[in-house]
């Protein structure tokens, strides 16, 4: 299954897999919450999944995907080489981590090492991993459940409070709720505090 906002990464991709006799792309869906249903409805063996993508993003994606399909490989796909990105959807649960701007016969060898269980890192992004993973300082992020991580995506990205409670069909009430944990995890007590600790943790591009 392949996962990118970018219809035509996504086509692109799907014409190296399709090239290949041993593979077969099952789905292709443009958002997180669409590769979260579209894993349930199909259990894929493998899954390229984007990083940033609106609404739900890869990260989160992932959680909830594994979730549904445990057999499903994640390999993330993203043309950010910061560690926060790496670090997050790794510890979500990716088997592997390529930047987009690989080679074709790069691409195929971390799907075939995914899918058999194995790890797969972009050389480009492997020092700023051991980097990162030396520092090893706990994520104020980690305090958030799933939905308030998904809430504080949408608010980052400016949605309302009426938009956030549609959009996940919930109620405002519920919406304001929510907000106000987390700025009180947080400990954040502005709209742009919230902005930026989103961007740093890798929730919003």
């Amino acid at each position: 299954m392949l996962a990118d906002d970018h219809a035509v990464v996504r086509h692109g991709f799907s014409m190296i897999l399709a090239a290949e006799p041993d593979m077969e792309v099952i789905a292709e869906v443009s958002n997180g919450r669409e590769a979260v249903e579209f894993g349930d409805k199909w259990q894929p063996d493998v899954c390229v999944m984007d990083v940033t993508m609106p609404e739900l993003n890869g990260i989160e994606a992932t959680r909830r995907l594994l979730q549904v399909s445990p057999k499903t490989r994640v390999l993330a796909l993203s043309m950010h080489k910061d560690s926060v990105y790496v670090r997050e959807i790794l510890r979500a649960g990716a088997k592997g981590y390529l930047l987009k701007d690989c080679s074709p016969k790069d691409f195929l060898r971390a799907v075939r090492l995914v899918a058999s269980g194995k790890g797969f890192l972009s050389p480009e992004v492997s020092e700023a991993v051991l980097d990162d993973y030396r520092k090893h300082v706990t994520n104020p992020i980690d305090l958030l459940t799933s939905r308030e991580r998904e809430v504080l995506q949408l608010i980052a990205e400016s949605k309302t409070n009426k938009e956030i409670a549609s959009t996940l069909n919930l109620s405002v009430y519920t919406v304001e709720a929510h907000r106000g944990r987390i700025m009180e995890k947080l400990n954040l007590h502005s709209l742009g505090e919230l902005v930026r600790f989103a961007v740093r943790n890798g929730l919003i591009d």
